[in-house]
C-alpha cells in the first residue's frame, strides 16, 4: 500500500491517504480541519476513497470527516464507542478489506474513549495515542492515563517492531519511525510503571 503524509491545519496535524497501487482503492484517515489537501492528494493518485477513518472524535481529527466522505463518495469509520457520526461503526479486532489489503483496526483507549489505531502491512496509525517521542494527552475529557499506559504497554508495544509509526500530529523530531526505535527512544513506551508513565506522559 502507498502512504501519503498530508500536514492539515493550524495544530500540525497529519492526514493520511493509503491505497492499493494494484486497483487504486484506499482509505482516508482523519481529515481534521480541511478537506481540500485530501481530495487533492486522491485526485493526482487517481485514488477511490472506499473509508474515511475518524482515529478518535476530537475536532481537529474528525470535523470535516463526514464533508470529506461525501466528497469522495466514502463511508464514514468509527469506533462503535465513538460520538463520530459514522456509517460503519467498528471494534477491535475488526478487518477492513481495502482493495486488496487488509486494515486491522486495534482500539486503543486512554487519549480519548473511542481511539483506535489502524493496521495495515508494514505501516502503523496511531491517531493521537502515540506520537514520535511522546503519546496523546490524557486531561481532556475522556482522557485516561490508566488506560492509555495500557494502551501503550499491552497493546502497542505488542506489534512488531518494523511497523512503520505514522502519528496524528507533526510532534516529533521526525514525521514518521519504526515503532522498533520508538521502544527504544520514546519514554512513553519505556516506563514500566503508571507512576513512571505519569511522570513523563
Amino acid at each position: 500500500m502507498r502512504v501519503e503524509q498530508i500536514p492539515v491545519g493550524p495544530m500540525q496535524n497529519f492526514s493520511y491517504l493509503v491505497w492499493d497501487e494494484g486497483t487504486g482503492e484506499g482509505v482516508a484517515i482523519d481529515s481534521g480541519w480541511e478537506v481540500e489537501s485530501i481530495l487533492e492528494a486522491a485526485k493526482r493518485a487517481n485514488v477511490k476513497v472506499k473509508y474515511a477513518i475518524a482515529t478518535h472524535r476530537h475536532f481537529d481529527h474528525a470535523k470535516t470527516i463526514r464533508e470529506l466522505a461525501d466528497s469522495l463518495g466514502a463511508k464514514v469509520v468509527a469506533h462503535e464507542r465513538s460520538e463520530v457520526p459514522a456509517d460503519v461503526r467498528v471494534k477491535d479486532g475488526e478487518v477492513l478489506e481495502v482493495g486488496g489489503a487488509r486494515v486491522k483496526v486495534i482500539y486503543t483507549p486512554g487519549h480519548t474513549e473511542d481511539s483506535i489505531c489502524l493496521v495495515e502491512g508494514k505501516n502503523l496509525f496511531t491517531g493521537d495515542t502515540l506520537f514520535i517521542g511522546n503519546c496523546g494527552r490524557t486531561d481532556l475529557p475522556g482522557g485516561s492515563p490508566e488506560k492509555l499506559f495500557h494502551s501503550l504497554q499491552d497493546v502497542i508495544l505488542s506489534l512488531p517492531g518494523d511497523l512503520m509509526v505514522y502519528p496524528g500530529h507533526d510532534y516529533g523530531e521526525v514525521k514518521h519511525r519504526r515503532l522498533g526505535e520508538e521502544r527504544k527512544t520514546n519514554p512513553t513506551l519505556l516506563a514500566k510503571t503508571l507512576r513512571e508513565f505519569t511522570g513523563v506522559g
